[in-house]
């Protein structure tokens, strides 16, 4: 099949409304970026359930691919209808033949996250064989490495890991920081997600790198606390979550809160204070982590 890409531009109040109709009218995708991209009007945006009213980019780019053979005109006109909003200005190319599966992969490219540690792509050969390599296909899942918090907590992880603890990651995604914590030197690792896909991926991606991990759905109980444990979420399902990760994290173990922005660290250190001891927050590109450890009863 042939397709088109249309775009044009809508205000923040236009972009649910309009994105939700052209869906609904048969459109096969929807994209909003910020118009302002690049300039000194750039909006950073970060989602999180339960933050309030959901924010949107003051002028969006938005990019709807559309069957060749379907009128993207009267589409857009339909979508715009039903959505009370003037039709805006619009342009129309075609798309090319593309082998997409080899453009997706393009996207990611080997990550150094360390001198001895590397986030490696399953399908590209390691820069570094004599480094610890992560060998990783996150499929449908969140951690490719490529985010400031992944990062953080792979690099807290390095530091922290002496060999032969027991780690736990809470909302694990790709599986990245159990499958990293085990060939850093832990003995053992478990991974939690609400995910299916995350699950399956993750699973996938320990046999990949030929290390035990065993992986759970959030509704499985996990009872043995971990002398390690990550959660790279975001704040509020940490907040929610603080006395059941307490739980989770052994006496004096350490444990790495992240997923959060730097102005939502202290609310988050807050919620852990009645168990937790916290060093100082880690930094990177807005996001936060913190490190601490785990009182003895």
């Amino acid at each position: 099949m042939s397709w088109v890409a249309v775009r044009f531009e809508l205000t923040a109040a236009d972009v649910d409304a309009v994105s939700d109709a052209l869906l609904e009218a048969g459109a096969a995708s929807v994209d909003v970026t910020d118009a302002d991209a690049g300039s000194a009007a750039e909006q950073p945006l970060f989602a999180e359930p339960g933050g309030g009213e959901p924010r949107a980019w003051r002028r969006s780019v938005v990019s709807v691919l559309v069957a060749e053979e379907a009128d993207a005109g009267k589409l857009l006109e339909q979508a715009c209808a039903r959505a009370g909003v003037a039709v805006p200005d619009w342009q129309q190319t075609p798309v090319g033949e593309r082998d997409w599966v080899s453009a997706s992969r393009e996207q990611f490219a080997p990550i150094r996250i360390s001198p001895r540690l590397w986030i490696v792509p399953s399908w590209h050969e390691p820069p570094d064989p004599a480094a610890i390599n992560l060998l990783l296909d996150p499929g449908l899942a969140f951690g490719t490495g490529s985010h400031p918090t992944t990062r953080s907590c792979l690099q807290w992880l390095e530091r922290s890991i002496r060999g032969g603890e027991s780690m736990l990651d809470y909302g694990c995604g790709s599986g990245i920081l159990a499958i990293a914590a085990m060939k850093l030197g832990a003995a053992c690792a478990d991974g939690v997600d609400i995910d299916e896909q995350a699950l399956l991926a993750a699973r996938a991606n320990a046999l990949h790198n030929r290390v035990p991990v065993s992986f759970h759905a959030a509704a499985d109980a996990i009872r043995q606390p971990a002398q390690i444990v990550v959660a790279n979420i975001l704040a509020r399902p940490l907040i929610v979550l603080a006395p059941l990760l307490a739980r989770l994290t052994a006496p004096r173990g350490r444990v790495a809160l992240a997923g959060l922005l730097a102005e939502q660290a202290e609310e988050v250190r807050a919620a852990y204070d009645l168990w937790f001891d916290f060093d100082p927050p880690l930094h990177d590109e807005g996001w936060a982590l913190l490190g601490g450890g785990r009182r003895a009863p």
